[in-house]
C-alpha cells in the first residue's frame, strides 16, 4: 500500500464511523412546540363604553 492509499483507507474508516449509521428517530410529538400567538393584553378589557359620556357631557 502506498501512503495515499493508507490515507484514503483512514479517511473512509473515519467517515464510515461518523456517518455509517442514521441518527435516532425523533417522534413528531417531540418536534412541535405550542406557544400562544400573542401575550394577553392587560388593557384589553379596560374600555368602558360609557366613558364618552363622562368626557363629553356638558357640566
Amino acid at each position: 500500500m502506498t501512503n495515499t492509499e493508507k490515507g484514503q483507507d483512514a479517511a473512509e474508516t473515519a467517515g464510515s464511523a461518523r456517518f455509517g449509521r442514521l441518527p435516532k428517530r425523533i417522534r413528531l410529538e417531540d418536534t412541535i412546540q405550542e406557544v400562544p400567538a400573542t401575550s394577553p393584553d392587560p388593557a384589553k378589557d379596560t374600555y368602558n363604553p360609557d366613558e364618552w359620556v363622562v368626557r363629553n357631557a356638558p357640566l
